[in-house]
C-alpha cells in the first residue's frame, strides 16, 4: 500500500490522528478503486461504439440548436421592432480586482513555500530530501489544480513546524489560517467526499448489488440505444 504523502510530527496528536484517518479513508478509497476501476474499463469497452455514436449524435443535437439560436437571431434582427443591444457589458470590476489579488498572492505563496522545502536544500539527507520531495510534488499539484484556499492551507501547514523536515526556524507569516492542522482537516474533507462518491456511484453499486454485474452491460446497451433513437428524431433534417 502507498504511504500516505503527508509526513507529520509524531509529538502532536490531533495531527496524528488525523493523519491516521487519512491513511484509513485512502486505504478504503483504494480497496475500491481496485475492484470498480476494471469493472467500469469492461463496461466502456463492451459498449465503446454505442459510446461513439452517441457522442457524435449529441455534438451534431448542439450545433443545429446553435444554428437554430441564430437563425431566429436573424429572423428578429429583419422585424420593425428589432433593436440592437448597444453597449459594452457590466463588468464585475471587484470581482476581476479580486480574482487578480488572489492570482497574485497565490504565486507568492507557492514561491515562498517552494524556496523553504525544495529538495536541493537536503541533498546531504537523504530521508528528508525525500520528504522534501514529496511535499514539493504535493505544493506543485495544488498551485496548479488546486483553489486558492487550498494552496493557503498546505503553505500554513508547510510552515507550521507539523513536517518531519524542519524548515528553517518556521516563523514565516502566512496571512492564511494559521491552524497547523488546518490543510490536515482539509485533506480529510476531500477524501470523504471522494469516498462518498464513490459509494454512490452507480457501477459501485451493480457491482455490489448485483447478482451477476455482467448482465448490466445489457441494461447499458438497452439505454445507449434509446438515447441514440431519441437523438436521431431530434436531429432528423427534411
Amino acid at each position: 500500500m502507498k504511504e500516505s504523502h503527508l509526513p507529520i510530527d509524531l509529538t502532536n496528536s490531533s495531527a496524528l490522528k488525523l493523519k491516521e484517518l487519512i491513511v484509513s479513508l485512502e486505504n478504503e478509497i483504494n480497496k475500491i478503486e481496485k475492484k470498480l476501476l476494471p469493472f467500469e474499463q469492461l463496461l466502456r469497452s463492451a459498449i465503446a461504439d454505442l459510446l461513439v455514436e452517441e457522442r457524435e449524435f449529441v455534438i451534431l443535437y448542439k450545433q443545429q440548436k446553435k444554428a437554430k439560436k441564430a437563425k431566429r437571431l436573424e429572423q428578429k434582427r429583419r422585424g420593425k421592432n428589432y433593436k440592437e443591444t448597444t453597449g459594452l457589458k457590466v463588468i464585475q470590476k471587484q470581482k476581476i480586482s479580486l480574482d487578480k489579488e488572489n492570482l497574485k498572492e497565490k504565486k507568492r505563496l507557492y514561491k515562498e513555500a517552494m524556496l523553504y522545502v525544495h529538495p536541493d536544500k537536503f541533498s546531504m539527507k537523504e530521508a528528508e530530501e525525500s520528504l522534501a520531495t514529496e511535499i514539493t510534488t504535493k505544493l506543485i499539484e495544488i498551485y496548479k489544480t488546486g483553489t486558492f484556499e487550498e494552496l493557503q492551507n498546505y503553505h500554513s501547514y508547510i510552515f507550521s513546524g507539523n513536517l518531519t523536515v524542519k524548515i528553517g526556524k518556521n516563523t514565516v507569516k502566512t496571512g492564511a489560517n494559521n491552524d497547523e492542522n488546518e490543510y490536515l482537516k482539509s485533506e480529510v474533507i476531500r477524501l470523504e467526499e471522494q469516498l462518498n462518491k464513490l459509494q454512490n456511484s452507480y457501477a459501485n453499486k451493480v457491482l455490489n448489488e448485483y447478482k451477476k454485474p455482467l448482465l448490466f452491460v445489457e441494461e447499458l446497451k438497452k439505454y445507449y440505444k434509446d438515447r441514440i433513437f431519441k437523438f436521431k428524431k431530434r436531429t432528423r433534417t427534411k
